[in-house]
Order: C-alpha cells, then sequence, then structure tokens
C-alpha cells in the first residue's frame, strides 16, 4: 500500500545543518473530504528561507517546532477528488511541504496547465524564484541601461534570473558565484558579461577589475565577507535589493557587516524585501518571464535530488552552494 512519507524537524540545529536535525516518517495516505482533492508530489522547492525558519527566533514567518513537517512549496497532481473544480488528473501549485502527499482544497492551489511549459518552472523561473528576480530587480532598484549591475549567486535560482532580465534592459553584468565551473555557466549559458569566483584568492582584486565604473546596482543573495567586498565598490547613489543572506543562515556568531560607511559615502539605497509580501505582483511578472522563456531570451537550470528522504542531504548542501541552479526534489 503506499504510504505518505513526510519529512519533519527533528530539533532545532545547533550551527550546521546535519542530517540527523530531520525526522523522515511514514502514515497511511489521508482521505479526501467533501470539497477536498488527494495530491501527488512531482515536484518539491528547496528555498534558503527554510533554514531560518528552523532557528527559534523572531522573524517574518512563524519559527518551526519540533515535530513539524518542514516547509515548501510543490507541483502535485490530483489521484483522487471530492471537488469537480479539481479532477483527478489536475495539475496544481501548493504548499504541501517536504512530503510525498497531501490534501488540499481549491482556494490553496493554484492550477497550472502543463502545455505552458515544464512543470518544474513554475517553482522557478515561473514561480516565486521567478517573481523574487523580477520584482527585486526592476520594481526596487530599477537599473538603467549601460549601469554596472552585481548580482551575488549568480549561477543559483534568482541570481541567474536576475542577471538576464538585466542583460535584457541593456545594464553591464557581473556575477559572483563559487568556482570555475559555475562561472562558465554564468558567462557561456546565461550571458553575463564577466563572473567573478569569490573562492579566488584574487577576489577582490577581479572584482575591481571588473567594476571599473563601480556599481549601479547590487542584487544581494550571499551576504558576509562577499557583500563586504562589493559594498567597497559601490557607485554615488546606488542601489542594493538585499534578498538574501545564506552564507549566514549557519552562523551560530551574526557577521559584523565592516562595510557599512560606503553606504553613507556613497549615498547607497538598500531595499529589503521577502516576494511574499508582494503577491499581487507574481501574476505580472510570471507572465512577463514566461513569455522570455517562450522566446528564448531567458534561460534556468535545474538541480533535481530523487527520493523526498534525500531532501535533507540536498537542503544541506544547497546552503553550502554545493547545487547548480535551482533546487528541486522529485519524490
Amino acid at each position: 500500500m503506499t504510504q505518505n512519507i513526510q519529512v519533519k524537524m527533528r530539533r532545532h540545529p545547533a550551527g550546521d545543518l546535519t542530517v540527523d536535525d530531520f525526522l523522515v516518517e511514514s502514515s497511511d495516505l489521508p482521505v479526501p473530504a467533501d470539497g477536498q482533492a488527494l495530491v501527488k508530489v512531482l515536484y518539491l522547492s528547496l528555498d534558503p528561507y527554510m533554514r531560518p525558519m528552523m532557528d527559534p527566533i523572531r522573524s517574518y514567518v512563524p519559527h518551526l517546532h519540533p515535530g513539524d513537517v518542514m516547509p515548501g512549496t510543490t507541483v502535485a497532481e490530483v489521484i483522487e477528488s471530492k471537488d469537480p473544480e479539481l479532477p483527478v488528473g489536475s495539475v496544481v501549485v501548493c504548499s504541501l511541504g517536504w512530503r510525498t502527499h497531501g490534501l488540499v482544497t481549491k482556494d490553496v492551489v493554484r492550477v497550472i496547465d502543463p502545455a505552458n511549459g515544464p512543470l518544474s518552472a513554475s517553482l522557478s523561473v515561473l514561480g516565486m524564484t521567478g517573481a523574487t528576480a523580477h520584482y527585486g530587480l526592476l520594481e526596487l532598484a530599477k537599473p538603467q541601461a549601460g549601469e554596472t549591475v552585481v548580482v551575488t549567486a549568480a549561477s543559483g535560482a534568482v541570481g541567474g534570473v536576475v542577471g538576464q532580465i538585466a542583460k535584457l534592459k541593456g545594464c553591464r553584468v557581473v556575477g559572483i558565484a563559487g568556482g570555475p565551473e559555475k562561472c562558465r555557466y554564468v558567462v557561456e549559458e546565461l550571458g553575463f558579461d564577466v563572473c567573478v569566483d569569490y573562492k579566488s584568492e584574487t577576489f577582490e582584486k577581479d572584482l575591481a577589475e571588473a567594476t571599473p565604473d563601480y556599481v549601479g546596482v547590487l542584487f544581494e543573495n550571499v551576504g558576509g565577507p562577499v557583500f563586504d567586498a562589493v559594498l567597497g565598490r559601490m557607485a554615488d547613489h546606488g542601489r542594493i535589493a538585499l534578498c538574501g543572506n545564506i552564507s549566514q543562515y549557519n552562523a551560530t556568531e551574526p557577521y559584523g557587516v565592516k562595510g557599512l560607511r560606503h553606504l553613507l559615502m556613497h549615498r547607497v539605497n538598500v531595499y529589503s524585501f521577502v516576494i511574499a509580501d508582494h503577491r499581487e505582483y507574481w501574476p505580472a511578472a510570471v507572465s512577463e518571464l514566461g513569455g522570455w522563456l517562450a522566446e528564448g531570451k531567458i534561460k534556468y537550470k535545474e538541480d533535481v535530488a530523487v527520493g523526498i528522504e534525500n531532501a535533507p542531504k540536498a537542503f544541506i548542501s544547497m546552503l553550502s552552494g554545493g547545487n547548480f541552479g535551482k533546487q528541486l526534489v522529485e519524490p
């Protein structure tokens, strides 16, 4: 008999995550009541925001408690239904978390058409990832043609889309990524002008050479020393879209940013945002991204782990930059 397998947070982690911080459990499949549908998860999205939720701290969402199922957005197929508006075979986007099956109602799902593109894209370039890139860059940072835009975590799911949008808007785009392979992908596949390897011993020198006219826009996903290095290259009246801080999510001691003086000296504006606060923006952003994708103007890459029981390992690897593109799990 098919079982519902789910991954829970066993305990609040102490510093770097380990697989022992998670618990994999199985149970019988839930039975839908009137107005509900039973769905089977096809893809689970793993995202950095999940890591801070595991710490018992105040944040923009409630933190997890031991025994809670790990959260996450999923693409799922309806396999049993008691709602005619969610017939068997429908494909939906919903927030089921780290599990293989779940119950949904029509008001908590978004039905998607498989004819519009790969189903998994609804969790990346045509979902939260794409909306994040679009909103942070175009609504907040507002790059101008000819400006230099720097994108940290440039080979990642958000960063890769940001850089490609900036190129479409006529900007000079400099990516920052870890290792020659990722830097090569950022330039040769995504079309960035330059990519600087933050793991190189000459990182700061390379960054300076890549930004001779300084940085008009920084799309920041990483934090820590990389963020500090770019702060020292900001142009007068530059703008920063502060999207992520992934290098610090496992840290037990906060990193003290050393370059804050550059914000004042160069009158830089910093825009911190969480895309969940701007859901009304998503439809227009995804529509435009879908058009660019269909026209071949933007590309994306996925890193898919197989088996829901392998989600913890994939998540841990992602937090240290081990993934290459959008991290998904195919249960």
